[in-house]
């Protein structure tokens, strides 16, 4: 029997989803809820999840919050909206608690990176934890008296007070940009490094700095630079006029960055890949929009959501989050040559 629905007419009800996919009540309650590993196949999960989406099936949130002590609603906090990375981290939380009848409210950080207010009166009266991406745990104080688990993506691990991590192999990420630089030829480089302090842009510094390191005949200089395609352009021409040999590959800490660098390459009348290389980091949208199109290292950004908000679910349910750190994977595109003779 259908159930009357606040909007008008009636709304299928467990007993419907049920006896379309031949399966329980209770084993639909399980699916719906979330707790179904370990006591339903995965197939029979999948099952479930499709008949009710067929049906247009509603879970009754605010009973089952009473039941629970729930909301069945997390926060993500994050530095900006402008910013496609944490547009796709919100793609992947959002559709992961979605499949677990989770609700996610969107947060920009008033201060980017720095400190975030509560959104709410009392953020521990609307939600059931917090997922903060790209943050300093230290930013996050006005959380830390609502008890409310807090999981923190792309963040230092030496932070303390997070309930759990989810990373990316960022390290990893430029030591694979400079292999690639190296085994073209490339011995002069610069790191147009982002001047937002943040955790993430400290390791991409650190971690270009160790690669390049007692290599023969090689050498490096830092460029720091804001985070935008203007900020990029003035930080490159700043490399490439400068005193001493002209660096031939210009390592960017961002897509945004590699943008404008690959502008200031062609004001001097220079070419890219040609005379100067360019990377860049993320794999935004713009990398493939740009002509040449960017050599770049690609964040699976979507899976950093979904991780962020099976940690936090876990957590919920007292078992343990996954962990390891997200693999990245270089994109080699037309913005990477051999360097010139001479």
């Amino acid at each position: 029997m259908k159930a009357p629905d606040p909007l008008g007419g009636t709304r299928p009800t467990s007993r419907d989803v049920a006896g379309a996919a031949g399966v329980s009540q209770a084993t639909v309650s399980l699916v719906m809820g979330g707790k179904w590993r370990g006591r339903v196949s995965e197939r029979t999960a999948d099952r479930v999840r499709d008949t009710a989406l067929r049906l247009g099936y509603r879970p009754n949130l605010a009973a089952r919050s009473l039941r629970l002590g729930r909301t069945r609603t997390a926060l993500l906090v994050v530095p900006a909206l402008t910013n496609e990375f944490f547009a796709r981290v919100h793609t992947g939380a959002s559709a992961l608690a979605a499949r677990h009848g989770f609700g996610v409210v969107l947060y920009p950080s008033p201060e980017g990176v720095g400190p975030a207010r509560d959104p709410f009166a009392s953020a521990g009266a609307a939600l059931d934890g917090i997922i903060a991406s790209s943050m300093a745990a230290g930013a996050l104080h006005a959380f830390r008296d609502t008890g409310l688990p807090l999981v923190m993506l792309d963040s230092d691990p030496a932070d303390p007070g997070s309930a759990a991590r989810v990373n990316l192999a960022i390290e990893d990420g430029m030591r694979q940009v400079t292999d690639h630089l190296l085994a073209l030829g490339h011995r002069r480089f610069a790191h147009l490094a982002s001047a937002v302090p943040s955790w993430t842009f400290d390791v991409r510094a650190h971690a270009f700095a160790a690669a390049l390191d007692g290599r023969p005949g090689v050498t490096a200089r830092t460029v720091p630079t804001p985070l935008d395609v203007a900020g990029g352009r003035e930080a490159a021409a700043r490399a490439l006029t400068g005193p001493g040999p002209r660096p031939t590959a210009l390592v960017c800490d961002d897509d945004l960055i590699a943008a404008g660098a690959c502008k200031a390459v062609r004001r001097l009348g220079l070419r890219v890949p040609e005379d100067v290389s360019v990377t860049g980091f993320d794999d935004l949208t713009l990398a493939t929009a740009v002509e040449p199109e960017l050599t770049t290292v690609s964040l699976p950004a979507e899976r950093v959501g979904e991780r962020g908000m099976e940690a936090l679910l876990a957590v919920l349910d007292g078992r343990l989050p996954p962990r390891g750190d997200l693999p990245v994977t270089l994109r080699v595109r037309a913005s990477t040559a051999p360097p010139p003779v001479g």
